[in-house]
């Protein structure tokens, strides 16, 4: 093992396991040796959340989190064989590292979809990064619109006004409250453009793109 610890997930596993045997304070011990695992993966270069965290991996699976502690036995011992935790531990980084990786073909797929959505009505492409955020069921603004695409406010308002012309958005509110969100036509468009047939609206339609995309992506990479 001591081999190994150059490796930061290696590190963040035996750094973890080790704080949880010692167990140091009468509550948080658990709390403690995570946070002090996603430090060594921070430290160890591992910047980004999804790979210096495993907090909410762990909380998906919490039977096999406390499973892999069971190699500590009921008292402290400092011989204890401690591998199947660290195999544990690496094999939840290494099934969010896929998680996140399908996320983003997902992603990517539904981008070039929207993409082409807005060209195929004759839009800018910059209307784009409207869509793409009324597509997660985000609330868009002409303020957040403008820096998002380097267009002036006249620029923005007609953009967003022509896309909402074109059915992919939809406005609420009036003046300097209004807000565009996802119009009647953006999910079946997105659908067509993937091959997805969706009968739904709103949120409904959206998951059912994202739920056949992911499965369909998942397929395609396990070939």
């Amino acid at each position: 093992m001591q081999g190994g610890l150059d490796h930061p997930p290696i590190a963040a596993a035996w750094i973890h396991v080790a704080l949880a045997a010692i167990h140091p304070f009468k509550d948080g011990n658990g709390r403690a040796s995570r946070v002090v695992a996603s430090l060594a993966m921070y430290r160890g270069g591992f910047k980004l959340p999804e790979f210096t965290s495993l907090e909410e991996w762990w909380g998906r699976h919490l039977s096999d989190y406390y499973a892999a502690f069971r190699c500590l036995g009921e008292r402290f011992d400092s011989t204890a064989d401690v591998t199947p935790f660290v195999r544990a531990h690496m094999e939840a980084q290494l099934h969010q590292v896929r998680a996140l990786d399908l996320r983003e073909r997902v992603q990517q797929r539904i981008w070039t979809a929207v993409e082409e959505a807005v060209t195929a009505v004759g839009l800018e492409p910059r209307v784009a990064n409207a869509v793409w955020d009324a597509f997660f069921g985000r609330s868009v603004t002409p303020r957040y619109y403008r820096p998002l695409a380097d267009v002036s406010p006249a620029t923005a308002t007609n953009d967003l006004a022509a896309a909402v012309a074109a059915g992919l958005l939809r406005p609420e509110g009036r003046a300097r409250s209004r807000r565009y969100q996802a119009g009647d036509v953006l999910y079946p468009r997105i659908g067509q453009a993937l091959g997805i047939r969706v009968d739904e609206a709103g949120d409904p339609a959206r998951a059912i793109i994202i739920g056949e995309l992911t499965k369909r992506v998942a397929s395609e990479r396990s070939k």
